[in-house]
């Protein structure tokens, strides 16, 4: 019973705090209210995408907000892993825009969805052999 509250506990830290963060993040693409969000845009994406930073940024923003939703939501373990890929893709421009305090920041939030993700299926499989359990001793 001590094992399920912990996994329970660092489940439901790391679905608020990321959902949260993930959600706001995008949020404030529109509002830049936290940052410049366009002064993260490496000269590489800058040349090869067809929008302005302010465009683009708003659509970025968007896509976090659905991830943010979406780790919120009851499909946690597969926006975990969205969230966990788009934070790497993330690092990868930062990088690139040398900004590598930040790049390593992002890995550190790729590798918390990834845990995310890993204990989310971890909890569903806990869940359905309980339900398994229920009904076999409901049938007993």
């Amino acid at each position: 019973m001590e094992h399920e509250g912990k996994i329970g506990s660092a489940f439901w830290a790391l679905r608020l705090g990321l959902g949260a963060t993930a959600f706001l993040a995008g949020a404030d693409k529109f509002t830049n209210l936290l940052t410049d969000w366009k002064k993260y845009m490496a000269p590489e994406a800058r040349e090869k995408i067809p929008l302005n930073k302010s465009n683009f940024m708003r659509a970025v923003g968007v896509i976090e907000m659905l991830v943010g939703l979406g780790i919120l939501s009851p499909r946690t373990r597969l926006s975990s892993y969205a969230a966990s890929a788009w934070l790497l893709a993330i690092a990868a421009n930062l990088w690139l825009n040398e900004d590598y305090d930040v790049a390593v920041r992002d890995v550190n939030m790729a590798l918390a969805a990834f845990a995310l993700g890993q204990l989310s299926a971890a909890r569903e499989k806990e869940m359905e052999e309980e339900e398994l359990v229920e009904q076999r001793l409901d049938a007993a």
